[in-house]
């Protein structure tokens, strides 16, 4: 199984102490070292495939992954084994808690067209310029990168454009709840 895989490679797939980062130059190897050590997972230490769940950013990278650990197990032992994306891994998640987090079975993704003419329309009435909407976007998208909530927003505001703008996202958020709805950003920050 580990024969393409130089010592320190397999050091790194034989590895069980805690969190280890690989660091390497593209081509370097590091996908073979993930897979391997997926694969030695399954097979030396008996774990099953599916309490096993690698994340990477492509969807094209988690289908080579996949395909690579499959090819090296061989039969059906990598059944049940979970290959994603972040935000594929939060869409399935999602899909399967949804009750937990408040959303009906058929919730719908906004988009970036999506969530913006949600949040024009909630600016409507304030007569925002464009510029402002801009504001308020960029605001919305950082705290939510940050896993700050609108609560923590309006708490945290510094001045009356933050305050604003934390109630932006307030009810933007409580507008994506009415439509049963997520963002592409909650993908990540409802778990």
């Amino acid at each position: 199984m580990t024969n393409k895989l130089n010592p320190r490679q397999q050091a790194a797939v034989e590895y069980l102490g805690g969190p280890l980062l690989v660091l390497a130059g593209a081509g370097s190897g590091k996908t073979r070292v993930i897979t391997h050590k997926i694969a030695w997972l399954i097979k030396q230490c008996d774990i099953s495939a599916r309490h096993i769940t690698a994340v990477t950013f492509t969807n094209k990278a988690a289908r080579e992954m996949k395909s690579r650990v499959g090819e090296l197990l061989g039969g059906s032992e990598g059944s049940g084994l979970t290959v994603s994306t972040f935000h594929n891994l939060g869409l399935n998640i999602l899909r399967r808690e949804h009750k937990h987090l408040g959303y009906k079975a058929g919730f719908s993704i906004f988009d970036q067209q999506d969530s913006e003419s949600l949040l024009k329309e909630l600016l409507r009435k304030d007569n925002v310029d464009d510029e402002l909407l801009k504001q308020a976007q960029w605001a919305i998208s950082d705290w939510k990168n940050n896993l700050i909530t609108p609560e923590q927003a309006s708490s945290r505001a510094k001045d009356a454009l933050e305050l604003a703008n934390a109630m932006r996202y307030s009810a933007y958020q409580r507008n994506l709840k009415a439509y049963n709805a997520v963002d592409s950003m909650d993908l990540i920050v409802e778990l």
